[in-house]
C-alpha cells in the first residue's frame, strides 16, 4: 500500500491511497472461507460448497467491504501519523470508470485543511469589563419590595392609585396569556395608570404595548415574550383584573430580619441594605462575567483573521446529513455555521497555546459547588461531605452530564485567562445602565 499527499494550496490537499492485491487478498480469502463453512446452498452439503461458487456469489461484495475497511483505517492512521489537521471529513473523488475487476486500486480523497493562525489575547480591544454596583436607589427599592412582599394584603373593591392588582395579560393572536401582579407605577404614561383607577374585579383594561413601560424589556417579564419580539412591539393586550389589594407594608423590625436571614444575623436597616448589596452584587458579577466572556469571543472572531476552505466545506456539508443537500442549501448552512466554526478553531488554539486542561478534580469541585448551591436554595445549608460526594458520584456517572459540566469548567478557565490577558477597560455602572449596555441601547 502506498499513501501520498499533494498540496493543492494552503487549505486544500489531495490524498491518494494505492492498494494492491497483496494488501487485501488474505482478508478476502478468509471471509470467503468462513462463508463456505456456513453456506446453505441446495445440492451441496454444509461446508462442501465449491469455492468457485462462493466466489461467484459473494466475491464482489466481500472484496468491496474488505477494501473499504482497509481504505478507511489506513487513511485515518495516515492523517494521525502525519498530524494533518483537517476540517470535516475526507471527501472521496468520484471516478466514473472505476473497475473492481482489477487487482490493484487507486483512490483519491479531497481534504479541507485547518488554517494556520495566531491568537493575540493581549492586543488592544474595545471590550469593557463592567463592575455593576447596587446603588442606593436599587437598595431602597429592594427594601420596599421586601416590605410589600412580607406585608399584609387588604382586599379592595376598586382600584386605587396605590393598589396591588393581580390579573392576566392576553392577546390571542400572539399567544400571550400570562398572569402577573402589577402596581400602577410600572407604566410609563400616567394616562395608562388612570385607566385602571376605579375598575373592579372582572373588568378588562385594553393596553397598547408601544411605550407601555419605560423600558421595552419589561414586556419580557409581564407578557412572557422573547427579547427579539419586544422591540417595536405594537399590539393591544387585554388585562383582566382578578384581584385588587392594598398592601400594608411590613415593619422593618427584628422579626422581619430574622425571617429573612435567620435569628440575629441582621439587626438593623443598615445591615439589611448591606446584605442586599452583597447578594445583589454577587449575582451582578456573574452577569458581568458572562457579558465580558461573550464580548471577548466576539472580538476574537472579528479580529483573528484567517481563511477557511470554504468550497470544500460546502461540498462536505452537502454529503454529511441523512439527506443530500443542494449546493444552494449547503451554502446557506455554511453561512449559518461559519462563525461558530471560526470560534471553535480559535478556542482550540487558545486551549492548546495556554495548556488549558480539565482535571477530574476540577470537574468534581465544580459539580460539588453547583450541588451545594442547589441544596441551599431548598434550605439545606450545611450538607455533609459524604452526602455531597454521593450526589457528585451519581452525576458524574452520566456521560451527558460530564460533557455539559466539562464545558462549564472550560468556560470558567477561559474566563480566568481572558481576565488575566485581555486588555479591557473597566467601567462601573448601576444595574439599569448595565442592561442598556447589554442590549446596546
Amino acid at each position: 500500500m502506498n499513501i501520498s499527499k499533494e498540496q493543492v494550496d494552503a487549505l486544500n490537499a489531495i490524498v491518494t491511497v494505492a492498494i494492491s492485491k497483496e494488501d487485501y487478498a488474505d482478508k478476502v480469502e478468509k471471509v470467503l472461507s468462513d462463508y463456505r463453512k456456513n453456506a446453505n446452498i441446495p445440492g451441496f452439503r454444509k461446508g462442501q460448497v465449491p469455492m468457485s461458487l462462493i466466489q461467484k456469489q459473494y466475491g464482489k461484495s466481500v472484496l468491496f467491504d474488505e477494501v473499504n475497511k482497509l481504505l478507511q483505517s489506513s487513511l485515518n492512521d495516515y492523517l494521525v501519523e502525519e498530524k494533518i489537521d483537517i476540517l470535516g471529513n475526507p471527501l472521496p473523488k468520484v471516478t466514473e470508470d472505476f473497475d473492481w475487476d482489477k487487482d490493484d486500486f487507486t483512490f483519491e480523497f479531497e481534504l479541507g485543511l485547518a488554517p494556520e493562525f495566531t491568537v493575540d489575547l493581549e492586543a488592544k480591544t474595545k471590550v469593557t469589563k463592567f463592575d455593576i454596583e447596587a446603588d442606593d436607589k436599587m437598595l431602597d427599592e429592594q427594601v420596599e419590595r421586601i416590605q410589600k412582599q412580607y406585608g399584609k394584603l387588604v382586599p379592595q373593591d376598586k382600584v386605587a392609585e396605590d393598589s396591588s392588582i393581580r390579573g392576566t395579560f392576553s392577546n390571542e393572536e400572539k399567544g400571550i396569556n400570562n398572569a402577573a401582579n402589577i402596581t400602577l407605577d410600572i407604566f410609563k404614561d400616567k394616562k395608562t395608570a388612570k385607566q385602571f383607577v376605579g375598575k373592579k374585579v372582572g373588568d378588562v383594561v385594553t393596553l397598547a404595548t408601544k411605550g407601555l413601560f419605560d423600558d421595552d424589556h419589561k414586556l419580557m417579564d409581564y407578557l412572557k415574550i422573547s427579547h427579539d419580539d419586544v422591540h417595536g412591539l405594537d399590539i393591544s393586550v387585554d388585562f383582566k383584573i382578578e384581584e385588587i389589594n392594598e398592601v400594608e407594608k411590613a415593619e422593618l423590625n427584628q422579626e422581619l430580619f430574622d425571617k429573612l436571614f435567620g435569628e440575629g444575623k441582621v439587626t438593623s436597616v443598615e445591615e439589611l441594605k448591606a446584605k442586599i448589596k452583597e447578594d445583589a452584587e454577587a449575582q451582578f458579577a456573574q452577569q458581568a462575567d458572562q457579558k465580558f466572556l461573550n464580548d471577548v469571543i466576539e472580538s476574537l472572531i472579528e479580529n483573528t483573521k484567517f481563511e477557511l476552505p470554504a468550497e470544500f466545506l460546502k461540498k462536505w456539508i452537502q454529503t454529511v446529513g441523512e439527506n443530500p443537500l443542494t449546493i444552494e442549501q449547503a451554502e446557506e448552512e455554511y453561512s449559518k455555521s461559519e462563525k461558530g466554526l471560526r470560534y471553535q478553531l480559535i478556542e482550540n488554539k487558545i486551549i492548546a497555546d495556554n495548556n488549558l486542561q480539565i482535571q477530574f478534580e476540577d470537574l468534581k469541585a465544580h459539580t460539588a459547588d453547583l450541588i451545594k448551591k442547589q441544596m441551599a436554595q431548598f434550605g439545606q445549608l450545611n450538607p455533609s461531605d459524604e452526602e455531597v460526594e454521593g450526589i457528585v458520584a451519581r452525576v458524574l456517572s452520566n456521560q451527558e452530564e460530564v460533557k455539559r459540566l466539562s464545558e462549564q469548567v472550560m468556560s470558567e478557565k477561559m474566563l480566568d485567562l481572558f481576565k488575566e490577558k485581555v486588555g479591557a477597560k473597566s467601567k462601573k455602572v448601576n444595574y439599569d445602565q448595565f442592561i442598556k449596555e447589554m442590549y446596546g441601547e
